[in-house]
């Protein structure tokens, strides 16, 4: 069943097979989860590999973790599933109106955005998705569930799954040395912060990353990655701090990237340096950390 995925498909345990695309699950692939029960089978996140290399027969439902285009993607190999997402994330798997939604996109101004989604991405509207809150339990039978842990701030509906045999999906949570993303206008930084807490106390065998690490098999591995992740947030918070230390204002503070590298050239960066930013500056105003000087200026105090 899973000969063209090679070493890319690793069984956890009974009920679960982890499906690793691209290179070791990097955008614009990642690792999907295929669960099978006594009665039913679902698969969480379908990427773009699983286009390219053959959907896995007899899946009755799919998951999807939230409303990016990589983690859409492969939905369109399952026309006859049931789809699921967090009922705050449903408009992105509706319509492609909705996906572009999420990012702060529409159909007029960012056209050639909803063209890459459904070309490259293969993107298919189901606007009979179902929405699902924290919490919900997809009994598969024979022993096998698929718990849903909401787990907002890289989008509103962000959720990982807390599965059968010890394995707990982190999705974008991904313990990357790029560091937490919540740069969407659907991102929310204390809400990321939050969901870090809640997977940090996830006891788990296995905690499994859409993107980048993928498998990670010791609790104590897992909490160094996430100590590392999650130690971004206040370095990025710092940097700007001291690039502050002049007046400046946020196009500026976006021409100089604190999220990607100088140089790097991707289509939503400045949307995602700006929305960043803007976020670290709402929380240097509450700490008192930064004044305004008019005109748009800004200094740290």
């Amino acid at each position: 069943m899973f000969e063209a995925w090679g070493e890319g498909a690793r069984p956890l345990g009974d009920a679960v097979t982890a499906l690793t695309g691209g290179k070791a699950g990097a955008y614009p692939s990642g690792t999907s989860l295929l669960v099978r029960g006594a009665s039913e089978s679902v698969i969480i996140d379908p990427s773009v590999s699983v286009v390219e290399y053959g959907a896995p027969p007899d899946v009755d439902a799919v998951i999807n973790s939230h409303g990016h285009e990589d983690h859409l993607a492969g939905n369109i190999a399952f026309p006859d599933a049931r789809f699921h997402i967090h009922e705050e994330d449903l408009p992105a798997v509706n319509s492609i109106e909705g996906l572009l939604g999420i990012f702060g996109y529409t159909m007029e101004a960012n056209p050639e955005m909803a063209v890459t989604f459904q070309e490259e991405f293969h993107y298919t509207a189901r606007p009979d998705a179902n929405g699902f809150q924290d919490g919900h339990v997809w009994d598969l039978g024979g022993g096998v569930s698929v718990e849903a842990v909401h787990l907002p701030g890289h989008t509103r509906g962000h959720s990982g799954f807390r599965i059968t045999g010890g394995v707990f999906f982190l999705s974008d949570i991904d313990l990357s040395g790029f560091g937490p993303y919540y740069g969407d206008v659907w991102s929310d930084l204390d809400q990321f912060e939050e969901s870090m807490k809640i997977a940090r106390a996830e006891e788990a065998k296995y905690y499994v990353t859409f993107h980048h690490k993928g498998i990670i098999e010791e609790r104590e591995t897992f909490l160094e990655m996430l100590d590392a992740f999650e130690a971004v947030i206040p370095r990025r918070h710092q940097a700007m701090l001291d690039f502050l230390a002049e007046p400046r204002t946020v196009p500026e503070m976006v021409e100089h990237r604190f999220v990607y590298r100088p140089g790097v050239e991707v289509a939503f960066a400045d949307a995602v340096e700006e929305r960043t930013a803007r976020l670290h500056l709402a929380r240097m105003h509450e700490r008192g950390e930064v004044e305004d000087l008019g005109d748009g200026l800004m200094r740290a105090v």
